[in-house]
């Protein structure tokens, strides 16, 4: 049962195909510069070393051919009959989607006209489904939305403060985002913990270039840190989180910025590159050793924004079974990690140091003995679990 998964971005398309009879990766890459002379595809086959490849692809519909063909000249994938079914990522569902659905033009439409709430990537999300459904128009393709698993957060949860037209006219509400990953690591710690999800509250930490946390009650989100867009919540590679809104008044009267300027800067130059001129993670630490100064108040702000959501969604839900680190920083960065659970034992949180620097693996409870909270660190795999939901949806019809 091979299942295709896209990620199209404005001017790039990853991919995984999977077998999900055992739930391997037969192919995976990403196609990057598309519409100009040089777009670079890079891909694995199966475990194999990777392959670069430089191309001149004018349009999302020359790097899907490209990809068909990069998959048939490895004898992976013949014909797209071979295709059960193609997955693809959209970020934002808004309050129309709930949960998978297969892809028509009505869906198509649907998700286009939600492109005001997410401006940078449903357009792109759409190109890749268009061009998708030309080159396998007959194999059933599904849309998993990033918003969808935070469907379930209860009204005062999601409803801002502001005018209640705002909310009935223009839709602005808190969304959340990663929710296909949040929604995966959950079910990964229910079966470490050899529980049902469904009588389990946790915390989990989505934590990478853009970083999320969310709060889980008997497995339903009812809490998470983004709101209407990715920029709220905790603070993230280049974006700023939560900020006093009145600031951005502000800089624009005492700096003469316009609002498109201070958009940009609070996405593209805030958080941690705002604080110390570098958004990796790993640059952060080695400027930090260093002596830099800004780099350690970076990594400090860092982990106390974290601790204050860890505190908040302990207080929403009275009770936690276990916190869950995932995402590029939280599978692999032990410090931050120590930080965050720092001085908590009055919670039922401490860390086992040695177990915290272990090394990698797919699910890794860092526990100290006799603690109440499990602490687990969890590999994500958005892309797996895309696959999961489309083909769940294909063999339930659709619903």
């Amino acid at each position: 049962m091979k299942t295709l998964v896209l990620n199209s971005g404005s001017s790039s398309i990853k991919y995984s195909l999977f077998e999900m009879d055992d739930q391997s990766v037969l192919a995976a890459g990403v196609i990057e510069s598309i519409g100009g002379s040089h777009s670079l595809h890079r891909y694995k086959i199966g475990s194999d070393s990777a392959i670069s490849q430089t191309l001149a692809l004018a349009d999302h519909a020359q790097g899907l051919h490209t990809l068909f063909s990069g998959l048939q000249h490895n004898a992976i994938l013949q014909d797209a009959a071979e295709l059960f079914c193609i997955g693809h990522r959209v970020v934002h569902g808004g309050e129309l989607f709930r949960q998978p659905v297969i892809i028509d033009s009505r869906v198509t439409e649907k998700i286009s006209e939600l492109s005001a709430l997410a401006p940078l990537h449903n357009p792109a999300n759409v190109q890749g489904i268009q061009q998708a459904l030309n080159e396998f128009g007959s194999v059933p393709q599904v849309a998993v939305f990033d918003t969808a698993f935070h469907q379930t957060l209860p009204q005062h949860a999601y409803h801002y403060a502001l005018p209640r037209s705002w909310y009935d006219d223009f839709a602005i509400r808190r969304y959340g985002f990663h929710g296909t990953s949040h929604y995966y690591v959950a079910k990964k710690a229910a079966e470490h913990l050899a529980r049902p999800l469904a009588e389990l509250n946790l915390i989990t930490l989505h934590l990478g270039n853009g970083c999320s946390i969310t709060a889980i009650e008997n497995g339903k989100s009812v809490d998470t840190s983004m709101g209407m867009t990715p920029m709220e919540g905790l603070m993230m590679g280049t974006r700023c989180g939560d900020i006093d809104p009145a600031l951005s008044f502000y800089v624009e009267r005492i700096a003469g910025l316009s609002s498109a300027e201070i958009e940009q800067l609070l996405n593209r130059s805030s958080g941690l590159k705002g604080v110390c001129g570098e958004n990796d993670m790993r640059a952060v630490h080695r400027l930090a050793e260093s002596g830099d100064q800004q780099a350690q108040l970076a990594l400090d702000m860092f982990a106390y924004r974290i601790k204050k959501y860890l505190g908040a969604y302990f207080a929403v839900l009275g009770k936690v079974d276990a916190i869950v680190f995932t995402g590029g920083i939280g599978e692999n960065d032990s410090w931050l990690r120590a930080q965050c659970c720092a001085n908590l034992a009055a919670l039922g949180i401490a860390i086992d140091e040695e177990k915290n620097t272990s090394a990698r693996a797919e699910c890794l409870d860092i526990s100290a003995r006799q603690q109440a909270v499990a602490v687990l660190v969890i590999r994500t795999n958005e892309e797996l679990e895309i696959a999961l939901q489309s083909v769940d949806c294909v063999l339930n019809g659709g619903s």
